[in-house]
């Protein structure tokens, strides 16, 4: 992502693809929330592969949503899409009953107030600029084991760290993300 665009909040970057109707104000917003959908899918699919490519399908749709009508709190919407995408396709696949699945595609509104909503949303995007700032080997640990939801043996596995330093990065990196947070309100980010 271009540093000079990073800095550039959601809604100025919604206007300014709702003006001239460049799709690259879009990509940046994309690349800002995958890993916050790659979440969302592996909560919801358990399947890396299949979270992956809701992942793909989530933006198509949304680029497609964005273009008929206006979005006030996009990282919102964009976590609901992704939401009723994954519970859609766990209905088409049988996993989930019809009433079930109505019910539970509601609309931001519905879900919760905004306040609620909008102070997750915060604290997710909080959370998802401090991931970055630690160091690899934590940032992969605190992602294969929080997001994916993989033992400390899988991701020893996945990665070649010995079963000790992979306890030693998430708990270093629960420690580190927290100081990080803190350093954030601290400067009013």
């Amino acid at each position: 992502m271009n540093s000079s665009y990073s800095t550039i909040p959601d809604q100025e970057l919604l206007n300014r693809f709702y003006s001239d109707g460049d799709n690259r104000w879009l990509g940046i917003l994309f690349q800002r929330y995958t890993l916050l959908l790659f979440g969302v899918c592996m909560k919801y699919l358990k399947n890396e592969e299949e979270a992956k490519d809701a992942v793909q399908q989530v933006f198509e749709k949304a680029i497609k949503e964005l273009g008929k009508y206006k979005v006030d709190y996009f990282k919102s919407w964009l976590y609901m899409v992704a939401k009723n995408y994954c519970l859609m396709q766990l209905r088409d696949k049988g996993k989930l009953p019809k009433e079930l699945s109505e019910q539970m595609l509601a609309t931001p509104a519905e879900e919760a107030n905004k306040t609620e909503l909008l102070q997750k949303d915060e604290l997710l995007e909080k959370l998802s600029i401090a991931v970055t700032e630690l160091i690899p080997e934590q940032r992969t640990c605190i992602e294969l084991f929080y997001l994916q939801k993989k033992s400390y043996t899988e991701i020893a596995d996945d990665t070649g760290f010995t079963l000790m330093q992979v306890k030693s990065y998430i708990q270093n990196g629960k420690r580190n993300l927290k100081m990080i947070l803190l350093k954030q309100q601290k400067h009013g980010r």
